[in-house]
C-alpha cells in the first residue's frame, strides 16, 4: 500500500525545506506566488511513459522513447490518464496550465484507426 503522509508531515517537510531553501536566499513563499501565475504545459506522456491508448494490428516494437523510465504506475486508459492529470493539476498553483496531446491518445472503442482517418 502506497504512503500517504498525514497533512502534518507534510506541513513539517515543507516547513523543513523553507529552511533549507532560505539558506540559498530562496523565498518559498514567493516562489509559490509566481508559481500561482505561470502557465505549466503537461506533456502527455509524463502521465503514460509514451504507451499512449491507440489500439494497434500485430507489434508496435518499442512504444516511444521510454523517456519516462518505465514509471511502475502509469496510466492505461484515458479515464485513468485523466484521473491522474486532473490529480496533479489539482496539485499544482495556477489555473492556466496547458495540455499537450497527441494523435496516439485517441480513445477508439477498441477499433484500429489509422491516424491519418482520425477526426475531431
Amino acid at each position: 500500500m502506497p504512503y500517504a503522509p498525514s497533512e502534518r508531515t507534510i506541513e513539517e517537510g515543507y516547513k523543513r525545506a523553507q529552511e533549507i531553501y532560505a539558506l540559498w536566499g530562496v523565498d518559498t513563499e514567493a516562489a509559490l506566488r509566481v508559481l500561482a501565475d505561470t502557465p505549466v504545459s503537461i506533456h502527455c506522456w509524463q502521465g503514460d511513459d509514451v504507451a499512449g491508448l491507440e489500439v494497434h494490428e500485430g507489434d508496435v516494437g518499442s512504444g516511444g522513447i521510454q523517456a519516462t523510465g518505465n514509471y511502475p504506475g502509469r496510466a492505461r486508459t484515458g479515464d485513468e490518464l485523466r484521473s491522474d492529470l486532473s490529480k496533479a493539476l489539482d496539485c499544482i498553483p495556477g489555473k492556466r496550465h496547458r495540455v499537450n496531446i497527441h494523435a496516439f491518445y485517441a480513445e477508439t472503442d477498441g477499433v484500429v484507426v489509422d491516424r491519418n482517418a482520425l477526426e475531431v
